[in-house]
């Protein structure tokens, strides 16, 4: 079965890599070639990867493992959260906390007082604060949500993280790497792909190719819940 058509990914400017001149030489084996000083990424070796990742995905959902999505940049900051959310994973989606895996009991309290101002605020004990207070209480909520929203239902590390950039996201990718968590990510040609477990070279700066990958993985999720045991 063919996931994604090469036609597909050509469509949504998956090939096209950074300036030749701000490469990684350990990408070489995943680019095509250089046109204009740009590195054109080989779509065949991406398809090939982005399967397997498909398959290695769906076999973790069905047998119950865990999901974080992390993707911090602009381009992908949206789709992070709307795939996760769709699969019912958990997402990092504004600004990665240093220690928010490798500290995870510190970084729980304080998703468990977001929570807490969640229920204070949806049961309307907020509006009945003083205003300086409840104005002080939602700027913590909001500040919170931002940087935790997505992290609300999980009470452990998670066994698996789908990365966008993991030049970017290099704290989460040494955070998943000290804990032994497999870590799947859309790299360019600008990244390690020692860095990772299984890299799917895309360009990881343009919507359409962040958005093609990242809801195929969060497909293969939802497939895999399906046919659990």
């Amino acid at each position: 079965m063919t996931l994604v058509t090469l036609g597909e990914l050509l469509d949504a400017g998956v090939h096209f890599g950074h300036q030749s001149s701000r490469w990684n030489p350990k990408m070489f084996p995943y680019i095509y070639t250089e046109q204009n000083g740009i590195h054109v990424i080989d779509l065949v070796q991406t398809a090939r990867l982005l399967s397997h990742a498909y398959n290695y995905v769906q076999k973790a959902a069905k047998e119950g493992k865990t999901f974080l999505f992390i993707g911090t940049k602009r381009q992908a900051k949206n789709i992070i959260a709307e795939e996760a959310t769709k699969c019912g994973s958990f997402f990092v989606d504004n600004r990665w906390l240093g220690g928010t895996l490798t500290n995870w009991s510190t970084v729980q309290g304080r998703v468990d007082y977001l929570k807490d101002l969640n229920q204070r605020e949806a049961s309307g004990e907020l509006d009945r604060l003083p205003k300086k207070e409840a104005a002080l209480l939602r700027r913590e909520h909001d500040k919170l949500k931002n940087n935790l929203g997505g992290l609300t239902e999980m009470v452990q590390v998670p066994d698996i993280a789908i990365v966008v950039d993991p030049k970017r996201e290099s704290t989460a990718i040494a955070e998943c790497r000290k804990l032994g968590i497999t870590v799947i990510a859309i790299l360019d040609t600008n990244c390690d792909p020692g860095m990772v477990d299984i890299p799917i070279p895309a360009n990881d700066d343009a919507v359409r190719s962040i958005k093609l990958i990242i809801s195929t993985l969060s497909d293969a999720i939802i497939t895999g819940k399906q046919t659990s045991v």
